[in-house]
């Protein structure tokens, strides 16, 4: 059955591909389906829905009737579907909450979007990966029904038939950040440099002439956080626990700090910022190793 639905699908777009390079045909989605995914992503109260190829406009719809305190818009391609879907919204009086466009996909707006619904052909999704990852917020949820997202993995599947996938947007935080930290009245300077694929991330840093590995990186939507231990001037070693919250080029939060053995750490506020260039290339000298 799920080999037969595959087939039959992949062949209906391939013969309807004329309008343009990637086309996928309307086919919706069972609405136990439309439940499942909406439920997977956590719904509640403030999100707001975008649905990518959102066809006669039922994920949009549920996830409406759902809760009465999420909004949503569907971006469909089929002016008729459009008009299909704006007519029954007016019909169950949503149509306050929810709207349809008539619009590309690739030219939707996804900077206010909580909630990133999409079915469509799997080659188009796959293209549309970079588009999310770029202009959604950090910490917007993405599902999928069926077809997953390539090399970026999920962060939740549902395996019973057809498989829900969902992602959390993470993010960006490749590049070079630095930040200071008091030690005995002396700040030290740290420059990190962070590489990131997809949800997972490493990084290395340096304080003075030592160098150390960021161990244990997590990243979830903007949060972020981190283990260090590394020799800072004369404290060796220093235990050092980051815990912040990503908001464009900045980095806020806590760090507890711990260099005296039997004693409890101390925490201190953490602020990072992204850096055009970096130190830790920097040459070292002998006096260190």
């Amino acid at each position: 059955m799920k080999k037969m639905l595959l087939s039959v699908i992949m062949l209906a777009c391939s013969a309807t591909a004329t309008a343009q390079e990637r086309f996928s045909l309307f086919v919706g989605s069972d609405i136990n389906d439309v439940r499942r995914m909406l439920q997977a992503t956590g719904l509640r109260d403030g999100d707001f829905v975008i649905d990518l190829g959102s066809g006669d406009g039922r994920i949009v719809l549920e996830a409406a009737r759902m809760n009465p305190k999420v909004t949503g818009v569907g971006v469909e391609i089929d002016r008729k579907l459009v008009d299909e879907s704006a007519a029954t919204a007016q019909t169950e009086k949503l149509a306050a909450r929810v709207k349809f466009l008539h619009q590309n996909a690739f030219d939707a707006d996804l900077r206010n979007a909580s909630v990133i619904t999409m079915w469509l052909f799997p080659e188009l999704m796959r293209m549309l990966r970079p588009k999310i990852l770029a202009e959604a917020a950090p910490g917007t949820r993405v599902v999928t029904r069926i077809w997953d997202l390539g090399a970026w993995k999920a962060d939740l599947t549902d395996e019973a038939w057809p498989y829900i996938y969902v992602w959390v947007v993470p993010a960006r935080v490749a590049g070079y950040w630095t930040w200071q930290l008091p030690f005995d009245r002396v700040s030290h300077t740290y420059s990190a440099v962070i590489e990131q694929y997809f949800q997972n991330a490493e990084g290395v840093v340096r304080a003075g002439n030592r160098r150390g590995i960021l161990e244990e990186m997590k990243l979830s939507g903007p949060e972020i956080s981190f283990n260090l231990s590394l020799t800072v001037g004369d404290k060796s070693p220093v235990v050092h626990r980051f815990n912040g919250l990503v908001t464009g080029d900045t980095i806020e939060g806590t760090v507890s700090v711990l260099y005296k053995p039997n004693e409890k750490p101390y925490v201190l506020p953490w602020r990072a910022v992204r850096a055009q260039s970096t130190t830790y290339f920097a040459p070292t000298g002998l006096g260190s190793r």
